[in-house]
This record gives C-alpha cells, structure tokens and sequence, in this order.
C-alpha cells in the first residue's frame, strides 16, 4: 500500500477515533515508519504464521509480559482510549478480541499502535532525530525479536517524503 494512501485511508481516520493531542507529524513519521519496518504496510499477519497480526504487526502478548495488545491493554496511559476505541469499531474490550481485531481492522490497528507509542514516558523524537526514532520503536516499545536497522533509516525517510517534511 502506498503512503500517501495509508495516510488517507487508515491514519486520518484512526487520528479521529483519537485525543487530537496525539496526533501530531512526529507521530505519524513514527507510526508510517514503523508500518514499513513490520508489514512494509502488505502484510497483515506475520509470515510463516507468527504471532503478529495487523499492518503493525502487533503480537498479542500476555498478563505477565505486558508486550503486545496486552501492554496496551494494561498500560495506565492507554487504557481508557483503547476501551473508547474498542467500543468505536465495534471490537469486545479484552486482549484477545482486540488482537484477532487488528488482521481485518486497519483504522483500529493504526490507533493501538499510537497507543502504544503513547505509552512510553519519553516524548516523541523530532521528524529529523532518526536515531532517536528507532531507539523508541526498537529498544522501548516494539523491541522486535530480529530488527533490521539497515533498513530504518530509509523508511523514515520515506514517511518523512510522504508527509512533505524532508527538512
């Protein structure tokens, strides 16, 4: 799926199921930045039939983990917005429905992975701090098992093209 369209279709709409203070161009570089670091926004269930689902690519976690939907689900800050946002698209509030939700619910994958970005006490880096980006995506929240920095720096770059921030 193309960027701008991903923009059009999923994250302006997901941006409206959301307090506007967490819509912003930091989080949308983040959010179009990480999409492409886990589905490249085709796919919406890990290869090889893995644990993630959605174009995010969140896994479902557990209580005892706090990762995936259930740190989200859990998490002080994000909580109360997800029960909204469950209620909004129609999803049952607990862990499991959410995450079988997010292979068929694009608008509802975006919004729990703004959530989760939510979650983490530092702010949002600058659109420019690519570095500091992939330390909030690979070290803080979505710490994937088998990350590809060599390929960070150019999504971000492209997420920051598709927004018309390039500076």
């Amino acid at each position: 799926m193309a960027l701008r369209s991903v923009l059009a279709e999923i994250l302006e709409p997901a941006a409206r199921l959301l307090p506007a203070r967490m819509d912003s161009t930091a989080a949308r570089v983040m959010l179009l930045a990480i999409g492409q670091q886990e589905s490249r926004f085709e796919f919406r269930r890990q290869l090889g039939n893995g644990p993630a689902r959605g174009l995010w690519q969140f896994e479902r976690g557990t209580r005892a983990s706090r990762g995936g939907v259930w740190g989200v689900f859990l998490h002080e800050q994000s909580r109360g917005y997800l029960e909204v946002l469950c209620r909004a698209r129609r999803v049952n509030f607990e862990p499991d429905a959410i995450w079988s939700a997010l292979e068929r619910d694009d608008i509802l994958a975006a919004c729990v992975a703004r959530l989760l970005l939510w979650t983490d006490p530092k702010p949002l880096p600058s659109i420019d701090d690519v570095a500091g980006a992939w330390d909030l995506y690979a070290v803080r929240t979505w710490r994937p098992g088998k990350p590809h920095p060599q390929t960070w720096a150019g999504y971000h770059l492209a997420s920051r093209g598709a927004l018309g921030v390039l500076a």
